[in-house]
């Protein structure tokens, strides 16, 4: 089943985007609050070389797919690529 992890702050107006959206289009997600938690930022920087967020990963087993850049767009296309890989 694929799983889908927002990495997002408290105030992030991005990150809420993120969310709404993925909540309006009916698509289950956790959360990785990473407001007063440094270890998660730098878990991102292990993974990606960056330290900010949103950040959202599409995938199973232990097998993600990281959207970094910001834009609902870039989050669209990586939904519908993992969707076409999967099929």
């Amino acid at each position: 089943m694929t799983q889908v992890i927002v990495w997002s702050k408290d105030g992030c107006s991005y990150c809420e985007e993120v969310k709404t959206y993925l909540q309006q289009n009916q698509i289950d997600y956790r959360v990785v609050d990473v407001t007063n938690n440094d270890s998660y930022r730098d878990i991102l920087d292990i993974k990606y070389g960056i330290r900010y967020v949103p950040v959202v990963e599409i995938g199973q087993d232990n097998s993600y797919v990281g959207v970094t850049e910001l834009g609902i767009e870039h989050l669209e296309k990586a939904l519908k690529a993992y969707e076409e890989v999967k099929a």
